[in-house]
Parts: C-alpha cells; sequence; structure tokens
C-alpha cells in the first residue's frame, strides 16, 4: 500500500464518528433519491412505452350521430396539424350481462374490424379479433376469470342480442371497454337514440395540455362534439399511484442532499482545523500540496461510496413492493427499477461530495509546513469574550454560562451545526404535517357516517329490496332518538362520452352533511340539475366548473351542470353527484345517519333495527376504509425523517466532539478548579442549546413552507386537488413543541461526547496539547 493509501486508511479508522456521518448522510441522499427516480422512470416508462408501440391517440373524440356525419368526420382527419388520424368508428354504451347471470356496469362499445390502423393499434392479448356480427373482444382492463369463451347479454336491448368473447385486448389510451363488428353497434344502439361516432386523433404539436387544446381547437369539428379525453389525462390516471410518492421523495432526497454537503464540508474543514499539526508533519515528510488534500477528499469519498451501496440497495429494495403491479397494468416485463438511475444517482451525489470535500480541504494543501507545525487548536485571543462576559453577568451556574458563550468562540463550526439541525427540523416540521395531512385525506376520503343501511358496496345489483317502503324508512329513522341527520342515496352506472369505463352517478335526498363531503372549489348542488364532481372526473372529461355534462344512463341521457370540485377517490374519482329530484325515477340504494354528539351507537342500532326489521333492511354501523398507499407513504416519511434526525444528530455530535477536543487543555483547567463531572455535562450541553433554540425557530417555517410546496404536488401526480382543511395541520401548540425539536437534536447529539468530557481525568486533560 502507499504512503497515501495508508494515510487515508488511517484517517478513516481514527475518526470513526466522521466516518459515520458522511456514510450515513450519503446513505439519507442516496435512498430518497434513487427511490424517487426509480418511481418516475419505472411509473411512467411502462406507458410511453406501450403509448408509442400502439401510436396512441393524443385525443378520443366522440360525437353525436345525430348532429354530424360520418363524411364530415373522415374530411376532419386530413385537417392542419393532424398527423394521423382513425374512425370514424360507430360507438355506443350497453349494459351487458354475463352468461352466469351478474349484472356488469356500462361499457363504451365501439365498432372495429381489425386492431390496425394509423392510430391505436391494439394490443391483443388473448384469442382472436373478431370476425363478424356476434363476436366481443374484451379490454384487458376488465379482469374476469375464463374470459375467452364466455357469453355477454342485453337482455334489455330489443332482440336481447348475445356475443360471444372471442378475445381480450389492450388499448394503453384505453379507448373502449368492449371491440364488436362495426354493424353490430346498431344493434347495441338503445331504441330513440342516435347513437354516435369515435375519432382518434395524432397532432404533430401535442407535448403539453395547451398544445393538445390549442391543436383539438384548431382540427377537431365542435358540430356533435360529445367528449374528449386526451393522452396527458390518460397518461396522468395511469401513473397516478406510484406517482403520488415522488413528490415528497424527491424534497427528502433534496433535503439529504443538501444535508450531506453541509455535513461533509463541515467534517472535512473541522478535519483540517484539528489536525494542523498532522498536516505539517506529513508535509515534512514529503507530501505535496495536491497529496494532502486528495487524502482529505478521500477519507470523505470512502465511507460516502459505502453509504451510497447502502442507499442504492435501501432505494430499490423500497421501490419494488411499491411497483410490485407494474407489469400487471401495462402488460409489460418492464423492471421497476431502473439501472440508470442508480448510476446517476451515486455518480452525483459523489461528485458532491468530492467537490465540497475538496473546497474544505484545500486550506490543508495552501498551509506552510512552518505554519502548520506551530499552530495549535486553540481558537485565537480574544473570539467570543464578548459572549462570556454577557453570559457571566447572566443569574446562571457558571459551568452553563461557559457553555452558552462557547457557540461564538468558533462561530463557523456553529453555524455549521445550526445548519445540521435547521434541515433536522425541517423533515420532522414536514414529516408531522405531511402525516397529519394523509390523515385528513383518509377521514375525507372515507364519506363515512355513523350508521348505514343498505349493502356494503352498492352495485348495480346490490343494495335495497326493489319493494322498499322508502318513506317508511326515513320515518323510521326521523323517530328513533338520537338522530341527528340523514339522507338517502341513489347510484346508477353511466357513461361520459369519449371516456371508456362506468362513472358512478349518485343522487342525494335529504341532508347529506353527515356524509362530509369537502369541497376543493365551487360549492355544493343546491338545486335539481346542478352536480358537484371530483378532480379526477374533471381531468378525464376536460370539463371546468360551469360546464354542462351528459351522462348516459343505458339510453337515457342525463344533462347536468357542474357547480362544484368535490373532493372523492372512490371509483377512481369518477363520481357525479347531484340531487335525487335530477333524476326521473331514482332508486334508493342507501341511507346515511349521523347520531347526536354523546349518542351510544350499539342503543342507537337496537332502537332502530327494531323499528326498521317489518321493512324487511337492517343499520349497521358505519365503517371507516383503509387506504395501503397512504400507510406506505407514512412508513416512507417515517423512514426517511429518521435518517434525516439521525444525521442531523450526528452532526452535532461530530461537532462537539471537534469542539471537545480542541477544549480539552481548557477542560482540565475546568476540572483543576473543582468543575463537577455532572457541571462538565451541563457545561456541554449548554454550548449547543443556543444554536438548537436557534435552529428549531428557523427549521419550523421552512418544514411548513415544504409542507404547502409538496402537498398540492402530491394531489396533482394523484389527480386530484385537496380540500383545505389539509393544509390546515399546524395548530400554535405543534409548532412550539416542533420548534424545540430543534432542541432535542442538538441535545442528544452532544450527549456522547458530554459524557467522555466527564469522565477524562483532570491529569489526562492537562497533559493533552
Amino acid at each position: 500500500m502507499s504512503a497515501l493509501g495508508k494515510v487515508v486508511r488511517s484517517g478513516v479508522g481514527r475518526k470513526r464518528v466522521q466516518t459515520v456521518v458522511i456514510g450515513l448522510a450519503a446513505a439519507m441522499a442516496v435512498t430518497a433519491s434513487v427511490l424517487a427516480g426509480s418511481l418516475l422512470v419505472a411509473s411512467s416508462a411502462p406507458f410511453d412505452r406501450a403509448f408509442a408501440e400502439q401510436s396512441g391517440p393524443h385525443v378520443t373524440a366522440q360525437f353525436d350521430a345525430g348532429a354530424t356525419t360520418a363524411a364530415d368526420l373522415e374530411a376532419s382527419k386530413t385537417a392542419a396539424g393532424v398527423t394521423a388520424a382513425a374512425g370514424p368508428f360507430p360507438v355506443t354504451s350497453a349494459s351487458p350481462e354475463l352468461d352466469d347471470g351478474p349484472k356488469l356496469p356500462p361499457m363504451t362499445v365501439v365498432g372495429r374490424a381489425d386492431t390496425g390502423g394509423p392510430v391505436d393499434a391494439v394490443a391483443l392479448v388473448e384469442g382472436t379479433w373478431v370476425t363478424g356480427p356476434g363476436q366481443v373482444v374484451l379490454s384487458a382492463d376488465f379482469r374476469m376469470p375464463d374470459q375467452v369463451g364466455r357469453t355477454l347479454r342485453f337482455p334489455a336491448l330489443p332482440g336481447a342480442p348475445e356475443l360471444r368473447v372471442v378475445g381480450v385486448a389492450r388499448s394503453i389510451s384505453r379507448t373502449a371497454d368492449l371491440w364488436v363488428w362495426p354493424s353490430q353497434v346498431a344493434a347495441l344502439t338503445p331504441p330513440d337514440t342516435a347513437g354516435g361516432f369515435q375519432v382518434l386523433y395524432r397532432f404533430a404539436s401535442a407535448a403539453t395540455t395547451e398544445q393538445v387544446d390549442a391543436s383539438t381547437a384548431a382540427a377537431v369539428p365542435a358540430q356533435g362534439l360529445s367528449g374528449t379525453r386526451t393522452w396527458i389525462a390518460a397518461r396522468q390516471d395511469a401513473v397516478k399511484e406510484s406517482a403520488l410518492f415522488v413528490p415528497f421523495l424527491v424534497a427528502f432526497g433534496a433535503l439529504g442532499l443538501v444535508m450531506s454537503v453541509l455535513i461533509v464540508g463541515n467534517v472535512v474543514a473541522g478535519a483540517v482545523a484539528s489536525g494542523l499539526r498532522r498536516i505539517g508533519v506529513l508535509k515534512a515528510l514529503g507530501f505535496t500540496p495536491g497529496q494532502v488534500v486528495r487524502a482529505y477528499v478521500a477519507q470523505a469519498l470512502l465511507p460516502a461510496g459505502v453509504g451510497a451501496a447502502f442507499g442504492v440497495v435501501a432505494g430499490n429494495l423500497l421501490a419494488i413492493p411499491v411497483l410490485a403491479e407494474t407489469s400487471e397494468v401495462y402488460g409489460t416485463t418492464v423492471s421497476p427499477v431502473a439501472p440508470w438511475v442508480d448510476v446517476a444517482v451515486v455518480a452525483g451525489t459523489l461528485g458532491v461530495v468530492a467537490v465540497t470535500a475538496w473546497a474544505s480541504a484545500w486550506r490543508a494543501g495552501r498551509l506552510r509546513t512552518v505554519d502548520a507545525l506551530a499552530v495549535g487548536r486553540t481558537p485565537g485571543v480574544g473570539r467570543g469574550r464578548w459572549a462570556a462576559r454577557l453570559t457571566s453577568g447572566l443569574p446562571l451556574p457558571r459551568p452553563v454560562g461557559l457553555g452558552l458563550a462557547h457557540p461564538f468562540t468558533r462561530p463557523a463550526r456553529a453555524l455549521a451545526m445550526l445548519a445540521a439541525i435547521v434541515f433536522g427540523t425541517t423533515a420532522v416540521t414536514f414529516a408531522v404535517g405531511l402525516a397529519a395531512s394523509l390523515s385528513d385525506v383518509q377521514d375525507a376520503r372515507d364519506h363515512t357516517t355513523d350508521v348505514v343501511i343498505g349493502a356494503d358496496r352498492p352495485g348495480p345489483d346490490r343494495g335495497l329490496p326493489a319493494s322498499l317502503d322508502v318513506a317508511a324508512v326515513n320515518a323510521a329513522i326521523a323517530a328513533q332518538p338520537g338522530t341527528l341527520a340523514h339522507f338517502s342515496t341513489s347510484r346508477r352506472e353511466v357513461t361520459v362520452a369519449a371516456f371508456s369505463g362506468s362513472t358512478t352517478l349518485i343522487a342525494f335526498d335529504g341532508d347529506t352533511s353527515p356524509g362530509d363531503y369537502r369541497m376543493i372549489a365551487g360549492e355544493w348542488f343546491d338545486a335539481p340539475g346542478e352536480a358537484v364532481v371530483p378532480s379526477p372526473f374533471l381531468g378525464a372529461t376536460g370539463t371546468r366548473i360551469g360546464d354542462t355534462v351528459t351522462l348516459d344512463d343505458r339510453g337515457e341521457l342525463v344533462t347536468v351542470r357542474i357547480v362544484g370540485e368535490v373532493f372523492d377517490l372512490q371509483n377512481d374519482g369518477m363520481q357525479v353527484f347531484t340531487d335525487a329530484a335530477t333524476l326521473t325515477n331514482p332508486v334508493v340504494s342507501n341511507f346515511g345517519i349521523a347520531v347526536r354528539p354523546g349518542t351510544d351507537v350499539t342503543t342507537y342500532l337496537d332502537g332502530l333495527n327494531a323499528a326498521l326489521r317489518p321493512l324487511g333492511v337492517t343499520a349497521r354501523a358505519g365503517q371507516a376504509g383503509f387506504s395501503d398507499m397512504l400507510l406506505t407513504i407514512v412508513a416512507l416519511t417515517t423512514f426517511l425523517t429518521l435518517l434525516l434526525i439521525a444525521v442531523a444528530g450526528l452532526g452535532v455530535l461530530n461537532g462537539v466532539v471537534l469542539d471537545t477536543r480542541d477544549r480539552v487543555h481548557d477542560l482540565g483547567v475546568h476540572k483543576a478548579l473543582g468543575m463537577t463531572p455532572g457541571q462538565t455535562i451541563a457545561m456541554v450541553l449548554a454550548s449547543v442549546a443556543v444554536v438548537g433554540v436557534v435552529g428549531g425557530g428557523l427549521g419550523v417555517p421552512l418544514g411548513v413552507a415544504l409542507h404547502d410546496a409538496v402537498l398540492p404536488a402530491m394531489g396533482r401526480s394523484a389527480g386530484t386537488g385537496l380540500p383545505a382543511s389539509s393544509f390546515a395541520v399546524y395548530g400554535p401548540t405543534t409548532v412550539v413543541l416542533l420548534a424545540f425539536g430543534g432542541l432535542v437534536i442538538a441535545v442528544l447529539g452532544a450527549l456522547l461526547p458530554a459524557g467522555w468530557a466527564a469522565r477524562t481525568r483532570t491529569a489526562t486533560a492537562l497533559r493533552t496539547e
């Protein structure tokens, strides 16, 4: 081994605290960055690949056949800005039944004679494509066992047509739920309904939402247009679950990287400052300035490399369960871990560490040998004396006063510890706020009432008896002692133009306040014909508050005007809430009841069920749902926050260790004058108290600001806005407690060196230079 290698190995072995601090800081930064990068790439890459392979449409447009013609739509395919187009395909909405009885929600049915074409080259997953009437191909998004060979029946349509499933296919843009032979669509179109056309467009300019909107306005005919869906909305819907993790992971990655820079710079600068005599000896032995600098850079890079290796493993392991469903969702074998992300993050982190260490070690290379040998570790004469005089006049024990004045003797080192505490407090504040916000989101998404009457999961063929006397049920609820408010709901599965898959239409009758539906924008409906919808519905359908949307309920058209945006994630946010009077014949499927405060729910249920038993229904206690996704986010946040706190605490520990070693002779003098071990601990802890309090005071507002920036980004990643209550999570008591978190981090980081200082023998301390 070369002389330089021996110096590096010796430095790493002797300075164990420095080694651990740098390694953990690098591990923290790499873990969060690898996790964020892997999730971002792995969540979007499968969609992008499939979209490119299938020549997915930038816009899926649906038109009313009663207001336009196929010839007019054919002409639009050559409009300026259109690079490719497919269609017009006949389209309708129908509700089939499986051959073994279960009813299915309304589905978008498109007539296509083949899978190819210039746009939306559908990928056949199983079986064959339709070759004539009487056959149907299912979308791969609709999962059921033994799909090929089964029969779909349409008993509500004239002639009760039946179709045999011959294949399963996947359209990355979800342009249809069912594909049939073009002439078959007419038989599946309800009577007195004109049906529609579907046209798929690709544009020369469609990279952003603004470009897609501009291209659509210029090329897609407005006459007869029922609705559109953009590729951006389809992509966001496909990647929203994994993309939800990215904003807060990026925040933690940035915190970790910045803290790594601060920690490495502080550690190396402290090592240089405390090792001046050693540097002088190395130079006297013939080491060049460049070799000295490289030695200190290597002492930082070695533990950082080990930490980066652990961070890569941890980041990849944490990414795997989050993206376990990726291959199934897209039908690909894309790995959730992108190797180039690992390489880029590790290279970037080590590069930052190397540059930071080099900048801090440059002083060692510039020092003259004589100066390095002559200079000791004692701070400059007179530095911090004003602080010592100030604290001496305070009514405090003398050891505490000495400790409070000490940060001013080495202001650069104190500022480095302050920065570590600020970032640690920022991380804690951000994590506490994020956990509280996600808890509020969980409460807001459940819409759980105290008591429920109806099916656990109301659907097309589940719910209350068709012969139920709704008025009698309402009367029994109102008469039951303890009832505060109640409402009933009617649910229907409908379709929206240009959007495949069903949308749930929920009509309310009564006081809806027990449902705790929280508004994001606009207002709750208060008249028939008005509706509120969740954010994902607005994004998927391209609508806004004030727009009118037409819903197809098995051939019956229901037109509503959107008056508000509500927070709701059920059915992927594809729900419409309106007044029961909007519907012609609403069929009640559920009742929700809120009891008065202090009412025992079990006793209330006993009394209510006694009244409901003759009516053939039963009430039960409402049960809140549970989100594994939110639990995973909270768990990851806790893990990364603990890492950051550990890094911040070790940064303080390293600074206090260097201070204690530098002042070991002074410590011997204090002990010789009668300072007890307890007073020594008090002095060392007091030396970080001011730094901890100031760091906590600065870190809390930074954590709040980070929370207020990341939380909306997480909502946008999930395709939804968030209610105001999710942001109002920092109360005065919480802020004060979090501010004292900086003091806790500082004290915990200083405990070990304080104990070491207390145990140091007086004679040993006096002999140390």
